[in-house]
């Protein structure tokens, strides 16, 4: 994600750029919306299909259409280069895709943005080189070899493992970027590797051997000590004490830990995660909801300012739609899948969508109060 300490490697763009930015990120806004309205019926709600992939395409709209893009746009504007907008740019026009019902275009589309982001990482690192830039870039590999399985037929439960790993690997860069302010120790560094190296190699052993759970579960287990690392080693231990915008990104990620080993421990326990219902329904939004969309609300008040140019003040109320993700997962892991109650389950899930929904309205809240506060300055 574009930080404080991400590298300058072009000056800021002028104000018709940002206008071009606007576009892809609305195709990335219509994506998640898209996703949300599938969670919805694949919850059971007795809702109309607005188009023929929002449930099946659930979790490849919300992954690649908007994390996808959103996240290339983060490092197209780190890289500073017209040429480097075609990946998010590519990737939104994927999903698109996917919600006018042309999957295979869709597919080939969010194949090829994989790509271009590689080419990103790899422009960057050649002009300054950098652990964190080697983990992302493994991060987008996962997000080839995903939809490359994807054209091959496999299906999405059979794939998102490696989607998985794009936001993982992606995420746990990132915060590495950061922590190097920290200067973290070499054998700390080592770790991070270990434990990714651990992750890559069950989702390989997985992909080859899908008949058995060593795959599974050694992803399980790189996973749960990426969770361990992150919460040892992440800034968020330390500025979790400074008040304001700091403690509330802090706050964020160290829970956002907290559900990726939850996810890890269910992979690596379980070590088939289509053995059931619950356990892949637990498996998964353990990762995608608890750790990923804790980190999005987390680091909103960094992204849209640095994508969009535009004020994004934290305000205290951004707490509600945080405790309700939390809470309403938990709901919907505990009551719904391990005790068996559709109640909690269905409910859990919907209030899980509220709270995205309350983000995305206390983000827009936030920054058209913003733009009234500057005018009247």
């Amino acid at each position: 994600m574009v930080t404080a300490t991400t590298p300058a490697v072009a000056r800021p763009d002028g104000q018709q750029r940002t206008a071009r930015r606007i576009p892809i990120f609305v195709a990335a806004l219509l994506c998640l919306l898209a996703a949300l309205w599938g969670g919805l019926l694949l919850l059971g709600l007795p809702l109309p299909t607005l188009a023929s992939s929002t449930a099946s395409d659930h979790g490849p709209l919300i992954t690649l259409g908007f994390l996808g893009t959103v996240i290339s746009l983060e490092r197209a504007v780190a890289l500073g280069r017209s040429w480097g907008f075609l990946a998010p740019a590519v990737s939104g026009a994927g999903g698109l895709a996917l919600l006018v019902g042309q999957p295979l275009a869709g597919r080939l589309l969010l194949c090829l943005a994989s790509v271009l982001l590689c080419v990103i990482y790899l422009v960057v690192h050649r002009i300054q080189p950098a652990f964190h830039l080697r983990v992302m870039a493994l991060g987008a590999l996962c997000w080839y070899v995903a939809t490359v399985l994807w054209l091959a037929g496999w299906t999405v439960p059979r794939m998102v493992p490696w989607l998985a790993g794009f936001l993982v690997l992606t995420i746990l860069g990132e915060r590495l970027e950061l922590a190097r302010v920290g200067m973290l120790r070499r054998s700390a560094v080592r770790q991070l590797a270990a434990a990714g190296a651990l992750f890559l190699v069950g989702l390989l052993v997985a992909t080859v051997s899908p008949e058995t759970s060593t795959g599974t579960r050694l992803a399980g287990a790189g996973m749960l000590a990426l969770a361990l690392w992150g919460a040892a080693h992440d800034v968020a231990r330390r500025t979790v004490r400074v008040p304001g915008v700091t403690r509330f990104m802090a706050v964020c990620l160290l829970a956002g830990y907290v559900w990726l080993a939850v996810g890890g421990t269910i992979w690596l326990v379980a070590g088939d995660l289509g053995s059931s219902l619950a356990v892949y329904d637990s498996g998964l939004h353990a990762v995608f909801l608890g750790f990923v969309m804790s980190m999005i609300f987390g680091h909103a008040p960094v992204i849209v300012p640095a994508v969009l140019r535009v004020r994004l003040p934290f305000h205290p109320s951004f707490y509600a739609h945080v405790v309700l993700l939390h809470t309403a997962l938990a709901a919907r892991l505990v009551g719904g899948d391990a005790l068996g109650s559709n109640l909690w389950w269905t409910g859990g899930g919907i209030a899980t969508e509220v709270a995205v929904v309350l983000f995305l309205v206390a983000s827009a809240t936030a920054v058209v109060r913003a733009r009234r506060t500057g005018r009247t300055a």
